[in-house]
């Protein structure tokens, strides 16, 4: 009797140690691998960036100068070429013949910066193919001196004061045809359809002259650049239209040439950081007035089309 009972003791104590052993282990493996999900949640953000690989995203900080740089700039009579504006690579076209791809010159005098001729001729390339051909640059690029001249010369009626034209920033030109007046030229019914899907609008339209200020000029381009000049080909916006409706919009989506933009405004009063894709799917153009314009995009020809 007296065994029995010290050997069910032994396998008591036995049992003791083991069961010790096991909890010890799986307290060991709990710890290890920190507190289960339900325990300590993650975030959304957590989540996204552990479950997929975004796009790397990089962070900018702009400041008041940006304000005054891009291709969004307003210039008007209440609001001049910023100070100390620059145009880089201006070049006089009659001094390089050799660029002149498929269109004429008025004169000796007409310049355009080099990206703006390179636009220019993938833009003529297109109405090219469409068999209108006739193109003559007007006026291109002026400085504040050449301005001054033509503001003396046909006054306030026909031109700006120095500073105040958009031929001061090198974002616009003057498009003649050799046909005729643009109003009913081919090349000036071809660009009144097509500028746009170019990046071009006509800056002063007939039945905006009350915002504008400026006559109609069936003749007068701007740059804006995709997607800017598609939005307000569809929604019939002058520039200040359009700056107007980013402001109050603060951001717009549209998809444009199987291409989804997000359109953000951002007033800027100080310092301002963003959140950019870091392969430069992006654009940051000021409005020459007190923010920024920041356009991101990336390819999605199955969304919704919204502009274009």
């Amino acid at each position: 009797m007296k065994k029995m009972i010290v050997v069910m003791m032994l396998l008591l104590v036995c049992g003791l140690i083991i069961f010790g052993k096991q909890y010890a282990a799986k307290e060991n493996e709990v710890n290890e691998q920190g507190p289960k999900q339900a325990d300590q949640p993650q975030s959304q953000s957590q989540s996204q960036s552990q479950s997929q690989s975004g796009p790397k995203q990089t962070v900018l900080t702009l400041d008041k100068d940006d304000i005054y740089k891009g291709d969004l700039l307003l210039v008007n009579a209440q609001h001049s070429v910023p100070k100390g504006y620059k145009v880089s690579d201006v070049i006089n076209l009659f001094e390089h013949q050799d660029l002149l791809n498929g269109f004429g010159i008025l004169d000796n005098t007409v310049e355009l910066p080099m990206d703006m001729l390179n636009r220019f001729d993938e833009m003529i390339g297109a109405a090219e193919k469409d068999g209108v051909s006739h193109f003559l640059i007007n006026s291109g690029y002026r400085d504040k001196a050449k301005q001054a001249e033509l503001y003396d010369k046909l006054g306030s009626d026909q031109a700006n004061p120095p500073g105040y034209s958009e031929h001061n920033l090198g974002l616009s030109m003057d498009i003649g045809s050799t046909l005729g007046a643009m109003k009913s030229s081919p090349e000036g019914e071809w660009l009144k359809k097509n500028a746009w899907k170019h990046g071009f609008v006509v800056r002063y339209p007939e039945d905006k002259t009350d915002i504008t200020g400026i006559m109609y000029e069936p003749w007068h381009f701007r740059y804006v650049g995709l997607p800017h000049s598609a939005i307000m080909n569809e929604y019939d916006f002058v520039l200040e239209e359009y700056l107007a409706y980013l402001k109050e919009q603060s951001s717009i989506h549209a998809e444009v040439a199987g291409k989804m933009y997000t359109i953000s405004y951002y007033p800027i009063k100080g310092k301002l950081e963003l959140v950019v894709p870091s392969d430069g799917s992006y654009t940051i153009s000021g409005d020459n007035r007190d923010g920024v314009i920041v356009t991101t995009w990336e390819d999605d020809s199955s969304s919704k089309k919204v502009a274009g």
